[in-house]
């Protein structure tokens, strides 16, 4: 007896999962699929402010550390080619 209601009961809550699965994932799948849509629609440039195709533009010119004098730097040893 207590088999049968255990499958009894494990059935019908499997049957309830499904329903609410079925019912619930399409609405959350559309919500998820609009808000991506948006965001993507927001992060594109606006169309009169688009650039020929070919410009460059840079936003950013790292500093250049200043090096020494090359008297400063090592020794320099010659390199001589052997054939």
């Amino acid at each position: 007896m207590i088999l049968i209601k255990f499958l009894f009961i494990a059935i019908f809550l499997l049957w309830i999962f499904r329903v609410l699965i079925r019912s619930i994932f399409p609405f959350a799948f559309r919500n998820a699929m609009n808000d991506m849509s948006q965001q993507a629609a927001n992060a594109r440039r606006p169309q009169g402010a688009q650039r020929p195709e070919g410009a460059i533009s840079i936003d950013y010119i790292p500093k250049k550390d200043k090096k020494g004098n090359a008297d400063k730097l090592g020794d320099f040893v010659d390199f001589e080619e052997i054939k």
